[in-house]
C-alpha cells in the first residue's frame, strides 16, 4: 500500500490526472484513464500492467476495493491516496467510485487480428467495422455491443474521436480490454477484408434490402458509419452488401449505436451463436 497521501489540489500529480481528460497529453504521455471498479477489474483480468493507481476510501461503493488495490499492486501498479476532494477533482464521473488508473495506450494492426476467410483457422470470422464515428460514448456501446454478440474485432476506420477517450472507456464498461480494436483508413480496411475473403455488409437508409433477409453466416464485416453523415460514398460503392432496418415511424434512421446492435444479433441469430 502507498506511503504517500495526496490532498492538495494543486498536486502536480492532480493537475496531471485533470490534464489527462484531453488527446493531447494522453498522446503525449502514452497511457490513459481507467475510471471505476469494473473497468479496472476487467483491466486486469486481461493482463492490462497498470502505471498507476489512485483510491479513495471515502468514495468507495462496496467491500471489494482492498483486494482490488492489492491486485494492481502486485501487478505492478504504483498506488496513491486521495482524499475526497482532490478525487473529486480528477474523478471524470458525476459520481465516482474512488478508483482511477493510469493504462499504458497501446496499438494494434490489422495484421495482428487472428481472423480470415475460408481456409483459415477461425473461418467464421465475425468483425465490426465503423467509420468516423463522432460521439465517445456511441463508440464505447459499440464496444460492448460486439463483445456481447461475440466479435472477433472491431475496426475503427478514419476515426474522429479517440479510442482512449475516458468516456469511451466508461460506455464500454472495461471490454475495451477483451475486445481487440485496430485503428486504420478506410482503403487499407477494405483491402485487407478482401485478401482475407471477408465479406462487407454495410447498413444505410437508402439500401433496398432489409438486414434480416440478407445472409449474413460466414466470414463477415458490419460497417456502420457516423451519426450525422452515415457512411462515406467509399463503403456505399465499395462494400459487398447494404442493408436497412426498416423504419416504421416518422424516424428516418436509429442512433448509430442502437442498429449497429441490432444488425450484430440478426448476424448471431442466423449464425445460430
Amino acid at each position: 500500500m502507498p506511503t504517500e497521501k495526496i490532498s492538495s489540489l494543486q498536486n502536480p500529480r492532480v493537475k496531471h490526472l485533470v490534464k489527462l481528460r484531453d488527446r493531447r497529453p494522453r498522446d503525449e504521455a502514452g497511457v490513459f484513464l481507467v475510471e471505476g471498479y469494473r473497468e479496472i477489474r476487467r483491466a486486469l483480468e486481461k493482463g492490462i500492467v497498470l502505471r498507476e493507481l489512485y483510491f479513495s476510501p471515502e468514495w468507495f461503493l462496496g467491500e471489494n476495493e482492498p483486494a482490488l488495490l492489492q491486485q494492481a499492486e502486485m501487478a505492478g501498479a504504483q498506488l496513491f491516496e486521495l482524499t475526497k476532494e482532490a478525487f473529486a477533482k480528477v474523478a471524470y464521473r458525476e459520481r465516482p467510485d474512488g478508483l482511477l488508473a493510469l493504462a499504458p495506450q497501446w496499438k494494434r494492426t490489422l495484421d495482428d487480428l487472428a481472423v480470415g476467410g475460408p481456409g483459415a483457422p477461425k473461418s467464421d470470422s465475425f468483425l465490426l467495422v465503423v467509420e468516423a464515428i463522432e460521439k465517445p460514448g456511441n463508440l464505447g456501446t459499440l464496444l460492448r455491443g460486439a463483445d456481447a454478440a461475440g466479435c472477433d474485432a472491431v475496426i475503427v476506420c478514419d476515426p474522429v474521436t479517440d479510442i482512449f477517450n475516458p468516456n469511451v472507456v466508461r460506455a464500454s464498461t472495461g471490454v475495451l480490454f477483451s475486445v481487440p480494436l485496430v485503428v486504420e483508413e478506410s482503403a487499407k480496411v477494405l483491402a485487407w477484408l478482401r485478401q482475407k475473403n471477408i465479406r462487407s455488409v454495410a447498413t444505410t437508409p437508402g439500401a433496398e434490402a432489409l438486414y434480416t433477409t440478407v445472409d449474413l453466416r460466414g466470414p463477415l464485416a458490419v460497417v456502420m458509419g457516423s451519426e450525422q453523415y452515415g457512411l462515406s460514398e467509399f463503403w456505399l460503392k465499395h462494400a459487398d452488401a447494404l442493408v436497412r432496418i426498416p423504419m416504421a415511424g416518422q424516424a428516418d434512421s436509429l442512433n448509430v449505436a442502437m442498429a449497429g446492435i441490432i444488425t450484430l444479433f440478426e448476424a448471431v441469430r442466423q449464425r445460430g451463436k
